[in-house]
């Protein structure tokens, strides 16, 4: 276990409870191994720092562009804070080594790891906000998040991968893109599914997910990228 002086160093906050860090930091399966632990799961402080995220976000978005209107602003806003973009912050300050999980989870991998970083990292937020309050919340998400802006701005990050390719398909080769399922695997409730999308008779890009939609927004993805 990473030591948390080289989180705080990472995120340039001091606890001056590190009741509110370590809290964070547990997650819900790391209790049923250790129900000595003294601290709660994080899902409540996850729930606070998903509200300070948006928050900020919001306020940064809205001062940085005047000219937009809502749809545009909630479009930015939600690809700078959905869980792929969260779990991959959470990457980039190694926050993986820093939580409590259990045997099983830490072994986990793809998208459940994901969405446990993506929780953690909304925690710690949580857990700056109540230990440190509004101000030192906003530093670290400015620290963290908006550095993302550019990339989002510039990939068309905001809009939906699904449109995006149908209007880049339907100019380059005057076509509809048409989803095909390939291949689709495991029990219903933890169904897996395989989509390629097609320009006519060409496959464009595949994608996997735990339902069609998100399979086909990762076909979509793939094929975007193919295409630039």
């Amino acid at each position: 276990m990473a030591r948390l002086e080289d989180l705080e160093k990472k995120l340039r906050i001091h606890f001056q409870n590190p009741h509110h860090i370590k809290e964070a930091l547990t997650h819900r399966s790391y209790l049923n191994e250790n129900p000595s632990w003294p601290f709660r799961h994080n899902e409540r402080l996850e729930f606070l720092g998903d509200a300070v995220l948006e928050l900020v976000v919001t306020e940064l978005l809205f001062e940085h562009y005047p000219d937009y209107q809502e749809g545009q602003l909630t479009g930015i806003r939600a690809a700078l804070v959905n869980y792929q973009m969260m779990g991959r912050i959470a990457r980039e300050i190694d926050l993986e080594a820093y939580l409590y999980l259990s045997k099983g989870e830490a072994k986990d991998t793809g998208k459940a790891r994901e969405v446990i970083l993506a929780n953690a990292i909304e925690a710690v937020l949580g857990a700056i906000y109540l230990d440190r309050g509004y101000k030192a919340a906003e530093r670290v998400i400015r620290k963290l998040v908006m550095p993302h802006l550019k990339e989002v701005m510039e990939k068309h990050l905001y809009r939906d991968p699904k449109s995006v390719l149908q209007e880049k398909v339907q100019e380059k080769f005057k076509v509809t893109p048409l989803y095909k399922v390939l291949s689709e695997k495991g029990p219903d409730h933890e169904k897996e599914f395989f989509v390629g999308v097609y320009f006519g008779s060409k496959l464009g890009g595949e994608g996997r997910g735990t339902s069609k939609q998100e399979a086909e927004t990762k076909a979509a993805e793939s094929a975007l990228n193919e295409l630039s």
